[in-house]
């Protein structure tokens, strides 16, 4: 299962490369995110334990996931190894990278998994449902939110 989830951000790299790896912040500023802590933390990321709701209609679905987080500040790049949760094994990388032309932010998040161990479903259900009504549907609101937050500021 990859999925790729994008956006273009007019604020100055610096501020949303920020607000992308000051996670335990989200909270405040993505209202679909329910908490995000650190288990521990390191001078590069550290260990993340991070909840948010999957909206369906009116009702909202609960996500729970733990991942190992590095954040490299010269390429300008937060990856993530999901470590607990049904994600386990996933491996997640934003990338940000300056535009010359407009000075946007282009951001670019990328979910890698090959899906629960689960016999025989495992591969279909994170093709078919967790990978694009899930991740998507929280990671595109998490990059929405952090153009909001970042370009009104």
């Amino acid at each position: 299962m990859r999925t790729i989830d994008q956006i273009a951000i007019r604020a100055p790299l610096v501020r949303v490369f920020d607000a992308a790896a000051e996670v335990e912040h989200w909270p405040e500023i993505l209202s679909h995110y329910r908490w995000v802590r650190f288990l521990e933390r390191t001078e590069a990321g550290g260990l993340v334990e991070m909840a948010a709701w999957r909206p369906f209609g009116p009702v909202g679905y609960p996500a729970w996931w733990v991942s190992q987080m590095t954040i490299d500040t010269v390429a300008h790049e937060i990856r993530y190894t999901h470590v607990r949760g049904i994600t386990r094994g996933m491996d997640v990388v934003w990338r940000l990278e300056q535009r010359g032309e407009d000075g946007a932010v282009d951001v670019t998040i990328v979910h890698q998994w090959n899906g629960p161990a689960w016999p025989v479903v495992g591969k279909v259900a994170a093709d078919l449902v967790i990978g694009p009504v899930f991740i998507h549907g929280i990671a595109s609101r998490t990059l929405a939110g952090i153009k909001r937050f970042t370009e009104a500021s």
